[in-house]
């Protein structure tokens, strides 16, 4: 199968190397990578361009966007713009962070996934970050959620939803309109990704009521965002986020914030999330 990659990268100078070196020494080797480096300062480019060199199936994009730390939107936009430069000739498209180490036969699991369920839409491996010397699973989500530093979408199921939505939660709703289509979703518990940079560390405190708007964007309403923000702040090890979530919902409903399904598509998130929180009781 042919993989497009596309990795954002700004301020990488630590990680994105290890990322590129690994890439490169897959079983399969994808067909394109492109780096968008988004308003680096440090030696990110340099060190992209050290591969571009290397390798003529790596390119180098370089993208300027808002110098502010917006989570969601601000890694879509760069994403995007890596996206507008490929050409359709793909059979996977992957978005990956730039602080990822990725065992030597990621890429060909991934596409023996794909081959061996025609209705595989997304499909992952896990993150693990470096605890006392010991990588240890980052344990943020439920194991049947893939991460938004490593996504891989079938073509058809990438199109369907409507590729990716500049906004905090994409990484969730992706896969919500992935099953409303249809499509089925698989985390491979045996592919073990080094994650160097573990989640939220450079998240600052204009972005910690985005994950509450995302909740209200989702329509997932008052009460299975309650849930959810609860489960998020005990997963985080910090219930002072669940005020800032419910914060955010609330803000983002008196704002009248644009929504990133239809109406149709939140229902049946709403009834897929109400039988996922039914079946954990009963």
């Amino acid at each position: 199968m042919d993989f497009y990659i596309i990795i954002p990268a700004h301020n990488e100078e630590d990680f994105i190397g290890k990322t590129l070196k690994s890439l490169s020494e897959q079983t399969l080797i994808p067909k394109k990578i492109v780096v968008v480096n988004d308003n680096s300062t440090d030696l990110t480019q340099k060190i992209v361009e050290e591969y571009v060199s290397k390798f003529n199936w790596i390119s180098l994009i370089n993208f300027k966007s808002s110098e502010k730390h917006l989570p969601g939107s601000k890694i879509i936009n760069a994403f995007n713009t890596g996206l507008a430069e490929l050409d359709n000739d793909f059979d996977v498209i992957c978005k990956f962070d730039a602080d990822l180490i990725f065992p030597p036969n990621y890429l060909e699991q991934l596409a023996f996934h794909f081959k061996s369920k025609k209705t595989l839409g997304m499909t992952s491996g896990f993150c693990y970050i470096e605890k006392n010397n010991t990588w240890i699973l980052e344990n943020l989500t439920n194991k049947d959620h893939i991460r938004g530093a490593l996504k891989a979408y079938r073509k058809d199921c990438f199109e369907q939803i409507g590729q990716l939505k500049a906004s905090m939660g994409w990484d969730t709703v992706d896969e919500l309109l992935a099953k409303y289509h249809g499509w089925e979703i698989l985390t491979d518990e045996s592919l073990h990704v080094k994650h160097l940079k573990p989640t939220g560390k450079s998240y600052n405190k204009a972005s910690k009521y985005l994950q509450g708007e995302a909740m209200y964007k989702m329509r997932y309403g008052f009460w299975i965002t309650s849930i959810s923000a609860l489960k998020l702040a005990f997963k985080k090890n910090k219930i002072r986020l669940f005020k800032d979530y419910i914060s955010g919902y609330f803000k983002a409903k008196s704002n009248h914030s644009e929504y990133l399904v239809s109406a149709e598509e939140g229902k049946f998130i709403r009834n897929l999330r109400w039988k996922g929180i039914l079946n954990k009781f009963f």
